[in-house]
């Protein structure tokens, strides 16, 4: 959290500029990728130094990841219901995030974060309770996926018309429906596994759509009534196995630890434009994709509404929506793939970061 700019009245001209593009990064590109975006840019123009002795972070409490900025919040204000699920892997407990951006303990009002758990009676008895009360939980535990025992996890391909032409196909005239394994499910944070037998191993920075209500042969302006929320995923893929490899997407998109999601998600009410959100993912620290959902070829009210003409869907199923230009298969001169070591980096404004370290498969 950016608390204070110091030394300013001594600054020249050049670090007035510095400051100023500070700002207008963050203003345009939310906290988190604006102060990335300012501060490579700062670097790149020689700056970044004298910027850096002028501003100050401060990081109250435990926060969710060491490796990224810390949550933005107003003391003695929520200004989103984030809910999180904390723990070891199939031990995860329900958190919320509270005014200082500490995970507090939800295990007392409802088990998890899955099905029903996920209603809008459920999330408006989350919503009463008095946060600061809720036992704070210590630490920096891992974080599981936002959402437990996802039931369907479903996907949209090629929903960004400069993503499908990077990739060579034709932007579609409906949406392009496939599934995700929910085994592939996996905390926001947690190691990216490297497939036995692949080659070309991928990323895709999603915006993810959870259902909180029945669905089934919805109106298209009911759709979004459903909807329990948003939240950030990774469609990692393998390329091989999705395109060279005869059959569907599926066996490229569902390998184990291809679905990470979180670390939060946010109630739909607290997104005031889901077509509007800036997303970005570097790998190892080097710019992949920048794109924002509203250039999306079917909004999320179409795509939730064409999945329900198929298709019943519960509380607790994820869809994630498509992404935007800059995956490894589309670039050139020459396509570039994930390898062992690599590291992942990605977020989407009001719905956090994510990072992972890609690994070698072991037994």
């Amino acid at each position: 959290m950016l608390t204070g700019v110091t030394c300013l009245q001594h600054a020249g001209p050049a670090d007035g500029w510095a400051l100023t593009q500070y700002v207008a990064h963050r203003q345009a590109f939310g906290s988190c990728e604006g102060t990335r975006l300012a501060r490579g840019m700062l670097r790149r123009t020689g700056f970044a130094s004298k910027l850096e002795l002028r501003v100050k972070w401060r990081v109250g409490g435990p926060h969710l990841r060491r490796p990224c900025c810390p949550i933005p919040c107003q003391p003695g204000k929520i200004d989103a219901m984030k809910l999180v699920r904390f723990g070891p892997r199939g031990r995860e407990k329900p958190g919320i995030i509270d005014t200082k951006g500490r995970i507090r303990d939800l295990s007392s009002i409802v088990p998890d974060l899955a099905g029903d758990a996920l209603s809008p009676k459920s999330l408006a008895k989350i919503r009463k309770q008095p946060i600061d009360k809720l036992p704070l939980v210590a630490g920096h535990p891992r974080l599981g996926a936002c959402v437990g025992q996802v039931g369907n996890f479903i996907a949209i391909g090629l929903n960004y018309s400069d993503h499908a032409a990077e990739t060579g196909s034709a932007v579609p005239k409906e949406p392009i429906i496939f599934n995700k394994a929910p085994s592939c499910v996996c905390g926001p944070n947690d190691d990216t596994i490297i497939p036995k037998a692949s080659s070309k191993l991928d990323w895709e920075v999603e915006l993810g759509i959870v259902i909180g209500q029945r669905a089934r042969y919805l109106s298209k302006d009911k759709a979004l009534d459903v909807v329990a929320g948003y939240c950030l995923a990774n469609d990692v893929s393998e390329r091989v196995f999705q395109i060279e490899r005869a059959g569907q997407w599926t066996k490229g998109k569902g390998c184990e630890t291809f679905g990470p999601l979180g670390p939060w998600l946010v109630t739909k009410d607290e997104i005031k434009d889901p077509q509007n959100l800036a997303m970005w993912l570097d790998v190892n620290g080097e710019k992949r994709q920048r794109g924002n959902t509203r250039t999306m070829i079917f909004d999320c009210r179409h795509i939730v509404w064409c999945c329900s003409q198929y298709f019943v869907m519960e509380p607790g199923d994820v869809i994630i929506t498509g992404t935007p230009p800059g995956v490894g298969l589309g670039m050139k001169p020459q396509p570039k793939f994930l390898k062992a070591g690599d590291v992942v980096t990605l977020g989407i404004d009001g719905l956090g970061e994510q990072r992972q370290k890609v690994v070698k498969f072991k037994t």
